[in-house]
């Protein structure tokens, strides 16, 4: 079977599932000294919800339970459920108050503890690392792990005036993840920027400035980028989107590709339109042996790592970089004993292409390689904060087909803000599972100042222009002013916008004034 990771740059490796003798020779080899409580994955599932009768959709919720079932039958042992005794939700865009005591009770395991997350693209990723800790260290044993989205239905119920009913549910959780933290300060509030499409592109145009790229070198740099993670989408079989699309299509504005915000047009974006739900089951060495589950089945995450940049984008150094990437990615990797060159599988995390880059340059890993196993939130399908379950799910079935390969999961959640790493491999690590927050290597960085109502000279170090029919709507303008302060302010000018949106405006001169108005000269 080819490997559908390899995008068709790669010769056939012959990756078969088999009764792999030599793979039950090595977990066997470390049977008699494994800890009883190393914690592995063992149930893994995927579901897209495609339905032309919205009245047919399930809502979020029931998805979660769809794939939880379908998780318990990969493991071979469908009534693993009812002894689950703990039950995991990622934070979705939906409206339920708690729907983890829902799901723990059709499951059968009602008195599972209930665990949440706040909202964030980081958490799931955070939410398998504090789960394999839980289960190390005794807390747990049978963890459920799941999450949905139904963008998709949503908005075809948007189009027709009606909004989707959802199951009451009741309770509170047993315990959060991390609490919620504003991502936008007052300097980005003040000009209004407080979403990922303002705030990605923004970071777009400083790596092509830093970088020294021309415009049109970067657009088409970044497009042959994401024509890698479309070309992995078709050969994932759980893939939103499966029809490659080459670079010049992802690039070019046309009446299905609008231009959204510059330089990215829709097929730039994270796909949030889909109805996806995803699921896994971790448990300990001991469960899975007592359930007899075959070890062909079990993935180990081997480490995991977490920090945060400065939760407010006008306090960090530059607007290219991410210390935290640098610092918790390659914890991540020193703690499983690996450099990038060991990792056969990535999925880096890649709501935007600037996402991408950024943490491809921070971890030193080859961006001529791909760099997605799913094909990505634009084609793999992005369902917001859950996307991450997909991409460890694909992990589990890309390592039990090559037990031999190592891989590396990258979540990011805010505007590059909060980030988790785990290293994976269906081959048992040489240790227990090993975790590090490296939050006060990231704290110990450079900052800078930000002011909200400047009123003078400054110089652009960034900015994106809104899109709105088809046309530029609005420019905003991250600024540098003499000292090395950062201020944002906005344009509407509309010749003034058409050329930032065709020319190089990084490095040149202009005037705020103290209402956050952006003039040339």
């Amino acid at each position: 079977i080819k490997c559908p990771y390899l995008n068709g740059q790669y010769p056939d490796r012959g990756l078969k599932i088999t009764a792999d003798y030599g793979r039950m020779q090595t977990v066997s080899a470390q049977d008699q000294t494994m800890n009883p409580n190393t914690p592995i994955i063992v149930g893994i599932a995927q579901h897209a919800q495609k339905v032309a009768d919205v009245d047919q959709a399930l809502e979020p919720v029931e998805l979660m339970i769809r794939a939880a079932r379908a998780a318990a039958e990969d493991t071979g042992h469908p009534g693993i459920l009812s002894d689950l005794d703990s039950v995991r939700v990622v934070r979705g865009r939906w409206r339920y108050k708690q729907p983890a005591g829902y799901v723990a009770s059709r499951l059968g395991s009602a008195d599972a503890e209930l665990i949440g997350t706040p909202f964030g693209g980081n958490f799931v990723q955070a939410l398998v690392n504090r789960s394999a800790l839980d289960i190390l260290e005794g807390k747990n044993s049978l963890v459920l792990l799941t999450g949905a989205e139904v963008g998709h239905t949503q908005a075809k119920l948007l189009k027709a005036g009606r909004e989707m009913a959802y199951t009451k549910t009741s309770g509170s959780y047993d315990d959060m993840l991390d609490t919620e933290a504003p991502m936008s300060g007052s300097a980005e509030q003040a000009r209004s920027i407080q979403s990922p499409l303002q705030m990605y592109p923004v970071f777009e145009n400083a790596i092509r400035y830093q970088r020294g790229e021309s415009v049109s070198e970067h657009i088409c740099r970044i497009s042959e980028l994401w024509a890698g993670f479309s070309a992995v989408a078709q050969q994932n079989p759980h893939a939103w989107l499966r029809k490659q699309l080459d670079a010049e299509m992802i690039r070019t504005p046309s009446d299905s590709n609008r231009m959204i915000s510059f330089p990215y047009p829709k097929l730039m974006n994270s796909n949030n339109a889909v109805d996806m739900s995803a699921a896994l089951i971790m448990c300990s060495v001991a469960v899975a042996k007592r359930y007899a589950i075959d070890p062909a089945l079990w993935v180990f995450p081997w480490s995991g790592a977490a920090a945060h940049d400065t939760y407010m984008v006008s306090e960090r150094d530059n607007l290219y970089s991410s210390p935290a990437i640098r610092f918790a990615g390659q914890r991540a990797l020193d703690l499983a004993g690996l450099s990038t060159s060991d990792l056969s599988l990535v999925d880096v995390y890649s709501c935007f292409p600037s996402a991408v880059q950024v943490a491809a340059t921070e971890l030193g890993l080859d961006q001529s390689k791909p760099l997605t196993i799913t094909g990505g939130l634009t084609f793999g399908g992005g369902p917001l904060n859950n996307y991450v379950m997909h991409s460890i799910a694909r992990m589990v079935e890309l390592t039990r087909l090559n037990p031999s390969d190592k891989g590396l999961i990258t979540a990011n959640g805010g505007f590059l803000t909060k980030h988790a790493f785990g290293v994976y491999s269906a081959t048992p690590p040489s240790q227990d599972f090993q975790f590090a927050d490296v939050q006060s290597e990231v704290d110990a960085m450079p900052t800078r100042e930000s002011l909200d109502n400047f009123n003078g000279k400054v110089v652009i170090e960034s900015y994106t222009v809104m899109y709105g029919g088809g046309m530029p709507q609005m420019g905003h303008v991250a600024c540098l002013t003499g000292d090395g302060k950062r201020t944002w302010a906005n344009t509407e000018d509309r010749d003034l916008l058409f050329s930032m949106a065709d020319e190089e405006f990084c490095g040149r001169a202009g005037s705020v004034n103290g209402q956050g108005l952006f003039t040339l000269g």
